[in-house]
């Protein structure tokens, strides 16, 4: 249930009222619809974010305006002034209908599974005599979602107000999340099978949004045969026939053309934009090792003939130049014979051990009837 606070005319004061009793109850997303958008990954949504011009042309083909839709890595203010990263979607469409200037923004901040933190939209249509603006703002409150809308007609302004428990807006795909969903929708070349969404109608009310795959198709695009999966989003609203706009997506989201059922145009992509292609993980080479005969190859066994005469040369020379090392290794082998030591590491180490100038001269032979040499007497090791 949600309750609504109206205000009508610049100086009229606001007035609180609570919502009538619903015949009906509250429409609400289906667990498919829940699944599918708890599948949603950061790391697939930020394949996602590009920016995407289209034209506005009507039926006949005359040119009208222009579309551009922008998805990129956001940065929002939530409770407690903390920064987090998001998705955030932002969409500027402005042309002439029947001769007549329109337009429409769009700004959204959204989570990573397409949760509305906040959105901001306005439209206006400036009729000679009438002009008309709407202006629509989303935002997240702790429990609940607030949703401020107001129309100015002329001079006429009315600004209603309505709050929807946060429980309730389960699946709930606003604008700004149906642009980024739809990209999902392409870049995964499937739909959820009968999964019900929840969306805002033309009045503000909440009510049921379907998506529907209608298949592939080839059109063209600058020159060129490309392959669009096409997506029927309907959005069914309790008062009226249900609204239907069908998107043709690219292989990697790029929007090629939107036509909605009962409109005099529709928007469609001029230049080919470059397609992002999934990337695949190549698997690791498998390098078989081949065995190398070096000894019958007389190339590398002249090499290694010569290699070790160098190393033996090298050896000799620093050995002349080093008597003390031959008399140390000399001396070493010479007790090792006499005493025959079971543990000969342990036996090299008691004997090389004084040779360190931070341990205290100790006997060389004291592991002679000691099962375990290492475990010292001095005061000092302990």
């Amino acid at each position: 249930m949600s309750s609504k606070v109206q205000s009508k005319g610049p100086r009229a004061k606001e007035q609180q009222q609570a919502s009538a009793p619903e015949s009906l109850p509250p429409p609400k997303a289906n667990a498919k619809a829940i699944h599918f958008l708890a599948s949603l990954r950061e790391e697939e949504l930020q394949k996602l974010f590009f920016s995407e011009t289209l034209a506005m042309v009507s039926n006949t083909g005359e040119p009208q305006g222009e579309l551009t839709i922008e998805v990129k890595r956001g940065k929002y203010e939530g409770s407690f002034s903390a920064l987090s990263h998001c998705p955030l979607v932002h969409a500027v469409s402005r042309g002439f209908i029947d001769k007549v200037l329109c337009g429409n923004s769009l700004l959204g901040y959204l989570s990573w599974n397409l949760e509305t933190l906040e959105q901001h939209s306005q439209e206006f249509i400036k009729f000679h005599v009438l002009p008309m603006e709407r202006k629509m703002s989303l935002l997240k409150q702790e429990d609940q979602l607030a949703m401020t809308r107001s129309v100015k007609e002329g001079e006429e302004m009315k600004t209603e107000v309505t709050f929807f428990p946060w429980h309730s807006t389960a699946g709930f795909i606003s604008e700004a999340a149906n642009l980024l969903l739809l990209r999902v929708m392409g870049w995964r070349r499937t739909v959820p099978s009968n999964a019900r969404f929840l969306a805002l109608d033309s009045e503000g009310k909440l009510c049921s949004s379907t998506y529907e795959a209608l298949g592939s198709q080839t059109i063209q695009v600058e020159g060129q045969q490309v392959e669009v999966f096409i997506v029927e989003q309907a959005v069914h609203s309790d008062e009226g026939i249900p609204m239907s706009c069908q998107y043709y997506m690219l292989s990697d989201g790029h929007l090629a053309k939107r036509v909605q059922v009962g409109a005099s145009g529709y928007c469609v992509v001029t230049k080919m934009p470059i397609l992002r292609e999934e990337d695949e993980i190549e698997p690791r080479p498998v390098l078989e090792k081949t065995p190398l005969p070096w000894e019958e190859d007389l190339e590398l066994y002249s090499r290694f003939l010569e290699r070790k005469e160098q190393l033996r040369l090298g050896h000799t020379r620093y050995l002349q130049q080093h008597p003390d090392a031959e008399a140390l290794v000399s001396d070493f082998l010479l007790f090792l014979l006499l005493r025959q030591p079971d543990d000969v590491v342990t036996f090299a180490a008691e004997f090389f051990g004084p040779f360190a100038a931070r341990y205290p001269r100790t006997s060389p032979l004291r592991s002679s009837n000691r099962p375990s040499p290492f475990r010292s007497l001095d005061p000092w090791l302990y």
